[in-house]
């Protein structure tokens, strides 16, 4: 199950549906457990600029960040596969730059935020190859063209 939290100092300008469709076909993509969950939480750019300090020692904001858990729920047995944090100003920046609408930029960060979460990476380039042609699968699922995505 895909919880979406939007915080308060924020608008989400798109429907809730829409990313939460990006995180399943994500998490099917990913080969994901059916009893999984995650939460993707639409912040602002002081939140993002406070865990990217604290959590990766970078004093400055980004677009997305995950924090993958993979722990059991002792209640439900489903897998907490963890969280992902998205800036909305970063999110209509990146839509911005590169000419798309914004609702295209977050189903990006979605789908880039889980693939993190279900172990995908970008530090060389195998990894990145890899990880990019996923993304890419599902972008284009949605019906979503976007060059230069990683």
């Amino acid at each position: 199950m895909v919880h979406l939290r939007v915080k308060r100092s924020v608008k989400l300008p798109v429907k809730k549906t829409i990313l939460k469709n990006a995180a399943q076909l994500t998490l099917e993509a990913g080969s994901a457990p059916t009893s999984s969950d995650l939460s993707i939480v639409i912040g602002d750019d002081a939140l993002l600029e406070r865990l990217n300090k604290q959590y990766r020692h970078i004093p400055t904001s980004t677009d997305v960040l995950s924090f993958p858990s993979n722990e059991l729920d002792p209640d439900s047995r489903a897998l907490y596969l963890g969280d992902v944090v998205i800036s909305l100003a970063r999110a209509q920046e990146g839509a911005t730059r590169g000419g798309h609408p914004l609702q295209d930029e977050l189903q990006l960060l979605v789908i880039h935020g889980i693939l993190h979460l279900l172990g995908y990476d970008h530090l060389d380039v195998a990894e990145k190859t890899k990880m990019q042609a996923v993304q890419e699968d599902i972008l284009h699922q949605l019906g979503i063209n976007l060059e230069n995505t990683l």
